[in-house]
C-alpha cells in the first residue's frame, strides 16, 4: 500500500510522495544509463576497431593514438555543453533540458554507426567522426548536472547522498551494456573477422535508438523539481547569464570541484577505454576481445554496488571524507596496477580493471550530491556542470591521450606514476572544498542533516551570497 505524506501547512509545498521519489530516481538512473551507453560504446570501439576503420594508414600505434584523440574530443566539448545546457537548465528548467540532451546524444550516436570507413570516403570519415563525437560531448556535458540536480532537489533530508547515487549508477550499467552488445556481435561474427570490422561494431550504435526512445518516455513522465519551481516563483526574473554569475560568485568552488574529480575521471576512462585497448593490443597484454569484454561486464557489477554504497556512506561520514578516501587509495594502486597487468593473464586484467573502477566508484557515488550542494539554485545547473566537466577535460580527455603516448615511449609503468600524481592533486583539492552538506538546496535555508562521524553540523555560507 502506497503511503501518503501528511498534509502540508498552508502556503508550504507538501513533500513528494514515495511514488514520485521512486519515479524520479528511476528517471535519473535510466537517463544516465542510456546517455552513457552511447558515450561508452564509442570508447569501446575506439579501443577495438577505430584505428583500423578510420586510421588504417597510420599503423597500429599511431592509429591508436589518433583514435583516442577523437575520443578526447568529447571531453573538450563537455564544458561547452555544461555552459550551453546549464544556461537553459537554470532559466527554463531541468526537465526540458534533459530531454534535449537525450535526443542530441541519441541522434549523434546512431549517425556514427552509419559513417563509411576511411577506405570508402577517405579523410571525410574521421572528420565526420570528430564532428559527431563533439556533439556527443555537448550532450553529456549538459546531461550529468541535470540528472543529478533532478534527484538532489527532490531528495529527502539526510538522504541526498543516497538519492544522488542513483544517476551515478547509470554509467556502470551502461559500461556493462556497451561491453555486452560488443561481446554479442563479436561472438556472432568472430573475434577478428572482416564482418565485425566492417559491420559488427556498428550494431551497438544503431541499436541505441531503441534505448533513447525508452529514456525519452521516462523523462517525459516526470515533473520539474520543486526547488526550481519555488525559485522561479520567488524570483521570476531568472539570471540572464548563469555562466557569468557562477564564475563571478563561486570560481573557487568550480575550480576545486574540477580538481577534486579529476582522479575520478582519470580512473574511469583509464579503465573503460585505455585498459581495454592495452589488454587487446599486440604490444600490451595480447588478450582476446571476448575475454576483455566479458571481464568488463563482471567488473561493472562491482562498480554499481560500490557507487551505491559510497553514496549511502557519504550521508553518514560526509562527501569530502568518502571522496578523499578514493583519492588516497588511488595513489598506491596506481603504482602497482601495471606490474599486476604485466602477468598478461585474464585474472590479472580482471583484478586491475575491477579495483581501478571500484576506486573510481568510491568517489563517484558522493559526487552526485556534492556538486549540487555547492551552488545557488539560479545557477546550480551551470556551476555543477562546469566543475564536473572541467574534471572531464583533464581526467577523461587529456589523461588517456597522454597515457597512450607515455606507454609508447616510456613503458606502461610511467602511466602508473601519472595516475599517482593525479591522485595527490585530487585529494588536496578535495580537502580544500567547502563543506555545505547541511545547507538546504532552497537558497538561504538551513536544513537538518544526519550528524557526521566528525561532528560536522554547521554549513558554510555560499561565497558572495
Amino acid at each position: 500500500m502506497t503511503s501518503v505524506p501528511p498534509a502540508a501547512p498552508a502556503g508550504v509545498q507538501a513533500p513528494p510522495s514515495r511514488k514520485t521519489l521512486r519515479k524520479v530516481a528511476f528517471a535519473s538512473f535510466a537517463g544516465t544509463t542510456i546517455e552513457f551507453y552511447d558515450f561508452f560504446i564509442y570508447g569501446t570501439a575506439a579501443a577495438l576497431v577505430f584505428p583500423v576503420v578510420f586510421f588504417p594508414a597510420l599503423g597500429a600505434a599511431a592509429g591508436t593514438v589518433a583514435s583516442f584523440g577523437t575520443f578526447a574530443v568529447a571531453f573538450f566539448a563537455r564544458p561547452v555543453g555544461a555552459i550551453v545546457f546549464g544556461h537553459f537548465g537554470d532559466r527554463m528548467g531541468r526537465k526540458k533540458t534533459l530531454i534535449t540532451t537525450l535526443l542530441m546524444m541519441g541522434i549523434a550516436t546512431v549517425l556514427i554507426g552509419f559513417i563509411p570507413d576511411a577506405n570508402t570516403i577517405g579523410v571525410a570519415a574521421p572528420i565526420l567522426l570528430v564532428v559527431l563525437r563533439f556533439i556527443q560531448g555537448l550532450a553529456v556535458g549538459g546531461e550529468w548536472a541535470g540528472a543529478t540536480l533532478l534527484v538532489a532537489e527532490y531528495a529527502p533530508t539526510g538522504k541526498r547522498g543516497l538519492f544522488g547515487s542513483f544517476p551515478q549508477i547509470g554509467p556502470s550499467v551502461a559500461f556493462a551494456l556497451a561491453s555486452g552488445t560488443f561481446l554479442i556481435t563479436n561472438l556472432t561474427l568472430g573475434d577478428k573477422s572482416e564482418a565485425f570490422i566492417s559491420i559488427g561494431w556498428r550494431v551497438p550504435f544503431i541499436l541505441s535508438a531503441v534505448l533513447v526512445m525508452v529514456g525519452l518516455w521516462v523523462r517525459l513522465s516526470i515533473e520539474e523539481t520543486p526547488v526550481f519551481k519555488n525559485a522561479a516563483k520567488a524570483a521570476p526574473a531568472a539570471t540572464r547569464l548563469p555562466v557569468l554569475e557562477s564564475i563571478k560568485r563561486q570560481p573557487r568552488e568550480i575550480l576545486l570541484a574540477g580538481g577534486s574529480l579529476t582522479l575520478l575521471f582519470a580512473f574511469f576512462y583509464m579503465g573503460t577505454a585505455y585498459l581495454t585497448s592495452f589488454a587487446t593490443s599486440p604490444t600490451g597484454m595480447k588478450l582476446g576481445r571476448v575475454e576483455v569484454l566479458s571481464t568488463g561486464i563482471v567488473a561493472s557489477l562491482f562498480v554499481a554496488a560500490a557507487t551505491l554504497a559510497s553514496g549511502i556512506l557519504s550521508d553518514r561520514f560526509g562527501r569530502k571524507k568518502v571522496i578523499a578516501t578514493s583519492c588516497i587509495l588511488a595513489v598506491p594502486w596506481s603504482l602497482v596496477l601495471f606490474p599486476i597487468l604485466s602477468a598478461n593473464t585474464v585474472f590479472a586484467f580482471g583484478v586491475g580493471l575491477t579495483v581501478t573502477l571500484v576506486i573510481f566508484a568510491i568517489a563517484y557515488g558522493p559526487a552526485g550530491a556534492l556538486l549540487p550542494e555547492l551552488f545557488e539554485t539560479r545557477y546550480r545547473y551551470t556551476g555543477a556542470g562546469m566543475g564536473y566537466n572541467l574534471a572531464g577535460v583533464v581526467g577523461g580527455g587529456i589523461v588517456p591521450l597522454v597515457a597512450a603516448q607515455l606507454a609508447g615511449t616510456n613503458g606502461a609503468a610511467a602511466v602508473g606514476f601519472l595516475l599517482a600524481g593525479i591522485g595527490v592533486f585530487s585529494v588536496l583539492c578535495t580537502f580544500a572544498l567547502p563543506n555545505r552538506e547541511t545547507r538546504g538546496l532552497e537558497d538561504g535555508k538551513q536544513q537538518p542533516a544526519a550528524q557526521h562521524a566528525d561532528g560536522a553540523g554547521i554549513a558554510e555560507p555560499v561565497s558572495g551570497a
